[in-house]
C-alpha cells in the first residue's frame, strides 16, 4: 500500500516536467527578447517600444491560455449518472453478464444516452461506477471519467476534454502567434549577427537560439493546431477520429457533426467577441450533444425531458450564458 502511494507520488512529480520545460523555455525566451534583443541590441526607440508593446501583448496571452489548459480541472460525470446504492447492490451481486446488461440499460433508460459500447452494451466505468456519458471516456492518468474527452496531453498535464477544450485551442494559437511574432522581428537581426554587421556578444547567442527555437516549436504547432482545427470542424475528438462512436445503428464518424457553424458555437459559444478570450463559453454542460441524424420529433429524449428535468436534471448548469442548460434541438 505504501509502494502504491509511493509510485503514484512520483508519477504526479514527473509528470510536471514536460510543463516545466515548457514554462522554462518561455521564461528564457522573455528574457532573451525583452534584454538581448530589446534593450541590448536594438538602437531605434521606436522600434524598441513598438515591439515590447506587442510581444507583451502576445506573451500575456499564451500564458493566460497555457495557465487555463493546466489548472482548469476536468469535468466528470453528474451523479444522475452514479448508480444509486440499490442500482449498484444489485448489479454487484448478479453474476449473469445478460442481466447485468439488462439492469444498465433500464437505468440508461432515464439518461439522455445516445452512443454503445463496440458490443453494443451501454458504456459503463467499473472504476467509478458511472454510466457513461456520450463522448465520455476513463483517464487511466487523472482516474477519473472526462467529458467529452479529447486526449490526455502531458504538455499541459491534464486532460483535455469539455471544461477546457477551447483553452487548449487558444493556448495552441497564441502558442503559434508568439512564435510567429518572434521569428520575424528577430529575423533581420540573426542575419546582422550572421553576417558580422554586429559585434560578438551574449546576445548574439539569444538572438541565434531565439529564432532556430521559434521555428521548431511553430512548424510543430502548425501541424496540431492544423488537426484540432479539423477535428472541431467536424465536431469530433481525437478519440472519435481514431475509433468512431457507436450508436443504435451502428458507427458513425460524422454522428455529432451538425454543420460547421453550430460545431463552432458548440466549443467557443455564440458570442462572438469572447470566442479568442480564455473564459468559458462553450455550450451545454457535456453530458449530451445534438445528433445529426436525429430529428426533434424522433427524439426519445423530448418525451422524458420533463421527468429528467423533475428529477434534477444534472448537478451543474451550464455555463453558457448565451444558450439553455439542455441542448437538444438537432437536425437531420
Amino acid at each position: 500500500m505504501a509502494l502504491s502511494r509511493a509510485l503514484r507520488c512520483c508519477q504526479r512529480i514527473f509528470s510536471w516536467i514536460p510543463v516545466i520545460i515548457i514554462s522554462s523555455v518561455v521564461l528564457w525566451s522573455y528574457y532573451a527578447y525583452v534584454f538581448e534583443l530589446c534593450f541590448v541590441t536594438l538602437s531605434n526607440h521606436l522600434e524598441r517600444v513598438v515591439y515590447l508593446l506587442i510581444f507583451h501583448v502576445c506573451f500575456i496571452m499564451f500564458c493566460w491560455t497555457y495557465w487555463k489548459a493546466i489548472f482548469t480541472p476536468p469535468s466528470a460525470p453528474s451523479k444522475k449518472f452514479h448508480l444509486s446504492y440499490t442500482d449498484k447492490e444489485r448489479y454487484e451481486m448478479e453474476e449473469r453478464p445478460d442481466v447485468q446488461k439488462q439492469i444498465l440499460i433500464d437505468i440508461a433508460k432515464k439518461l439522455p444516452i445516445f452512443t454503445r459500447a463496440q458490443s453494443g452494451a451501454i458504456r459503463f466505468c467499473d472504476r467509478c461506477q458511472v454510466i457513461k456519458p456520450d463522448r465520455c471516456h476513463h483517464c487511466s492518468v487523472c482516474e477519473t471519467c472526462v467529458l467529452k474527452m479529447d486526449h490526455h496531453c502531458p504538455w499541459v498535464n491534464n486532460c483535455v476534454g469539455f471544461s477546457n477544450y477551447k483553452f487548449f485551442l487558444l493556448f495552441l494559437s497564441y502558442s503559434m502567434i508568439y512564435c510567429v511574432f518572434i521569428a520575424s522581428t528577430v529575423f533581420q537581426y540573426f542575419l546582422k549577427f550572421w553576417v558580422g554587421d554586429l559585434p560578438n556578444g551574449p546576445a548574439k547567442f539569444h538572438v541565434l537560439f531565439l529564432l532556430f527555437v521559434a521555428l521548431m516549436f511553430f512548424v510543430s504547432l502548425m501541424f496540431l493546431f492544423g488537426y484540432h482545427c479539423w477535428l472541431v470542424a467536424k465536431n469530433r475528438s481525437t478519440l472519435e477520429a481514431f475509433s468512431a462512436p457507436v450508436f443504435q445503428n451502428g458507427p458513425d464518424r460524422n454522428g455529432f457533426n451538425v454543420g460547421l457553424s453550430r460545431n463552432l458555437q458548440q466549443v467557443f459559444g455564440e458570442n462572438k467577441k469572447l470566442w479568442f478570450i480564455p473564459v468559458f463559453t462553450s455550450q451545454g454542460d457535456g453530458h449530451y450533444f445534438p445528433l445529426r441524424t436525429l430529428r426533434e420529433s424522433e427524439n426519445p429524449l423530448l418525451a422524458s425531458e420533463e421527468k429528467w428535468l423533475e428529477d434534477g436534471g444534472s448537478d451543474e448548469e451550464s455555463s453558457d450564458e448565451n444558450g439553455p442548460s439542455v441542448i437538444i434541438r438537432t437536425e437531420s
